[in-house]
């Protein structure tokens, strides 16, 4: 089933309690938070501490997406802040192979992003050792942008990637993802849709979710 990701960089932070308790009951399979230091990505948002505060709100998994330098000196203040899924990018990954190491000896699920114009065989070597590759549909940095359109090809070729080497590697995809695209890309391929600004600016994320999942036929 493809799971469902509001993610909280477009909730209102100053009711985020509110806001998580109201898509964890809407039916939200795990919540994505975007992680930004200002150098990788034109953009700061929130650090460790504010994980493990949200860690306490609520059972949902955590989808925790490194948009920073350096993300190895990182890693372990964000799997001990209650990350269930931890992402870094190819892009900012050095020792990818050792990096991907690290979080899975710690028990979580590891994936890799990719940019728009990074291209899906720079996984080629690192696909049998991670659980999702995570495909921006939009430039990194802030919420509310339009999905780029040739990415849907890029989540085509990489499932296709993926099956021809027998692995069940999944597809989360990022970005400008609403209620009119969402079947397109999960016809692509894609295994979990993060939703931002299309989740939180929506007046009932309950009827939201339902909509949704009859749209992409997946109850």
């Amino acid at each position: 089933m493809v799971k469902i990701a509001p993610s909280i960089l477009s909730a209102n932070f100053l009711n985020l309690e509110k806001e998580i308790n109201a898509a964890e009951k809407a039916g939200a399979d795990m919540l994505h938070i975007d992680i930004m230091d200002g150098h990788f990505v034109p953009n700061i948002t929130i650090g460790p501490f504010i994980v493990e505060s949200i860690r306490k709100t609520t059972s949902l998994p955590l989808d925790v997406h490194l948009m920073i330098e350096e993300p190895d000196r990182y890693l372990m203040d964000f799997i001990n802040a209650g990350a269930d899924y931890l992402t870094v990018h190819y892009e900012t990954s050095i020792h990818l192979h050792r990096t991907i190491q690290q979080i899975k000896e710690c028990g979580k699920k590891a994936g890799v992003s990719l940019n728009p114009a990074t291209s899906i065989l720079c996984v080629e070597y690192i696909l049998p050792d991670i659980d999702f590759v995570l495909l921006m549909s939009v430039n990194p940095g802030f919420g509310g942008q339009e999905f780029i359109p040739h990415v849907m090809h890029k989540i085509t070729a990489l499932k296709k990637f993926i099956r021809n080497k027998g692995l069940s590697t999944l597809i989360e995809v990022d970005g400008g993802i609403k209620l009119e695209n969402a079947k397109d890309v999960v016809s692509a391929g894609a295994d979990i849709l993060v939703m931002g600004s299309a989740f939180f600016n929506s007046n009932d994320y309950r009827a939201l979710i339902k909509k949704l999942r009859k749209n992409i036929g997946n109850r």
